[in-house]
């Protein structure tokens, strides 16, 4: 488990001086994720390395919520002054979500079919 972390972290921290040093517009944790991804279908990074530690991340996910929901009691005028903005988002992106969803599920059972 110790190595699984060990992974989990150094492509988490990669992926923060990736997107500090070139300055990209996207969170270092995403491009993390990215690179843990490529890395696993590139066979560089073995799923059974990280399985353990990533199971007992997700079995206590709800645990990373909570400074989310401290956020949001520490920015609630703000959220309360910009609600439509925020719920329009959040529905259009929804549905945006949804339709991708179900686009790509269409796409790989057609190709999962042959």
């Amino acid at each position: 488990m110790v190595v699984g972390f060990a992974i989990l972290i150094l492509l988490q921290v990669v992926g923060e001086v990736l997107s500090r040093s070139f300055d990209i517009p996207v969170p270092g944790n995403v491009l993390g994720m990215a690179l843990l991804l490529a890395a696993l279908c590139t066979g560089v990074v073995r799923l059974e390395w990280v399985e353990e530690a990533a199971e007992l991340l997700l079995s206590h996910l709800a645990l990373f919520f909570v400074p989310a929901g401290v956020g949001v009691m520490v920015y609630f005028d703000l959220i309360a002054a910009q609600w439509l903005p925020i719920v329009t988002a959040t529905v259009v992106s929804t549905f945006v979500v949804m339709a991708v969803t179900g686009k790509v599920a269409d796409w790989l059972e057609k190709r999962g079919g042959q």
